[in-house]
Order: structure tokens, then sequence, then C-alpha cells
């Protein structure tokens, strides 16, 4: 049931998103406790990822680009990392889901986990996802009852949905990965040395 709920709301997103969502650019760049955040609070930088957890080009951004930027510029204090969801299927969303019923020590390395094993477990038939799913978390010590109890949880199920629309209203993304970084959307996945020379001309300013 939830799949086909999922593929409805997300298809009048873009309609009722602008009655339904009274955001503004400043709220979008707010980040709340519903926020996966890395890094110095206090750095020049902050990077708003927008992502699918079962889109290709995000588990390359995560696989190939993140350990380099984390090295670089996130454990050196220069950029704060906030991570948002923004499913495009039910396989992403049931992720998502998954990534927030992680305890906030060990849920970036779990994420990225689930990136790198993306091909074992999104899948276009729902009981084979959740199947594949369940395995790796239960690898990680996720019990059957912690996960029928997060595959179950309607209230973050909403704040994922809440995260999409707000990313469409208020950045207009519309693909993912996007990045907002200090407020400005960048579209597409961008790799080690496009992300320097865009952190270098910001930190140069």
């Amino acid at each position: 049931m939830r799949k086909y709920l999922f593929i409805i709301i997300s298809s009048f997103i873009t309609f009722f998103s602008a009655q339904s969502l009274l955001a503004n650019e400043a709220s979008g760049l707010d980040i709340t406790e519903n926020d996966f955040v890395i890094g110095d609070e206090n750095a020049p930088i902050t990077i708003i990822e927008y992502a699918s957890m079962s889109c290709s080009h995000c588990a390359d951004f995560h696989t190939n680009t993140l350990p380099d930027l984390k090295t670089e510029f996130i454990d050196t204090g220069k950029i704060r990392m906030v991570f948002r969801d923004y499913p495009f299927n039910y396989p992403a969303l049931l992720g998502s889901m998954m990534m927030r019923c992680i305890p906030g020590d060990v849920r970036y390395d779990y994420m990225n986990a689930l990136y790198q094993l993306q091909p074992s477990w999104v899948n276009k038939d729902p009981k084979i996802t959740k199947k594949e799913l369940y395995k790796i978390m239960q690898s990680g010590g996720m019990t059957k009852e912690e996960f029928d109890t997060c595959y179950g949880n309607i209230d973050n199920e909403n704040l994922i949905l809440e995260s999409v629309m707000e990313a469409q209203k208020v950045f207009n993304v519309k693909s993912t990965p996007s990045f907002i970084i200090n407020g400005n959307l960048i579209e597409g996945n961008k790799n080690i040395k496009e992300f320097r020379q865009i952190i270098d001309k910001i930190l140069s300013e």
C-alpha cells in the first residue's frame, strides 16, 4: 500500500506544494533537528545535499567524491554538510526511513554503505527491496522488530515527503543529487575537482 500511496503523493507534490508549504529561502536554509549534519556548525560554508538513495549518481557522489570532500573540507572545519532526503521511488523512501532509525554516531557509515550496496537492495519489486534491505540492516545489528517498527513509522515518512516539497518550493530542486551551497543551487553530481573550485572561490571572497 505504501508504494502506491507514495506514487500518488509524489505525482501531486508539485501541484500542492505551493499551497501546503508556507516556506521561504530562509526557512529552507535553517538547520533543524530533523536534519542529519556532519562538520563544524560554525564552518564558513554550508552544503545541503538533496539525494535519493536509489539514485546511481548520488551513489557515485557518496562513494567517490564525499570521502575526499570530508577529508579536505569537512574534517578541517571549512564545510558543514547537511544531508536531506529527496526520494524518487519506493526503494529510496524505504532507505531514507531506515536511516532515520539509525543512531547519529553511525548514521554516516550506514548511509554510505547503503549507497555502495545500492545494486543489491534497490529493486523494482518492493518485496525484494524490503527483504534485501532488511538483510543489510540485520547485519548491522537491527532486529526484525526494530526494522518493522521503523518501516511503519508514518511520522518519519511524512517528514521525508515534506522535505521533498520544501526542496521543490524553496530551492526548485528537480533532480538528484542537488546541492545548495551557501544558498545557491548546484545541480548534478560533481567530482572533487569541481567542488574544490567552487569552495576555493567562496573561501577567497
